[in-house]
């Protein structure tokens, strides 16, 4: 069984923008970790000679066609925009810190 170590778990909890409490964090890591046993079973799987599939029934995709358009203004598409910087949306930074 692959074993996530608490570290990997509070990491993956700080992406996920979630507070954990030890506990949970313990079995979030037991949870997890089977989670990955299943894929490595899913890894097994031989698929030779099976065609990709967008869905597992048929369907039939009605797509338009793609045609140039003209785009919205930055301004426009900013002017809702919590917080800005000129034509760009300010966000606080996720990973490796950063002061905006």
């Amino acid at each position: 069984m692959p074993q996530l170590t608490r570290k990997e778990v509070d990491e993956i909890a700080m992406l996920a923008r979630l507070h954990l409490e030890s506990d949970e964090a313990l079995r979030m890591q037991d949870e997890l970790g089977k989670i990955l046993d299943h894929f490595l079973a899913l890894a097994t799987v031989d698929t030779d000679g099976v065609p990709p599939m967008t869905h597992a029934v048929p369907m039939d995709l009605r797509l338009r066609p793609d045609e140039p358009a003209a785009s919205l203004p930055a301004s426009d598409a900013v002017r809702g925009a919590p917080a800005r910087e000129g034509d760009l949306f300010v966000v606080p930074a996720i990973i490796g810190g950063g002061d905006k």
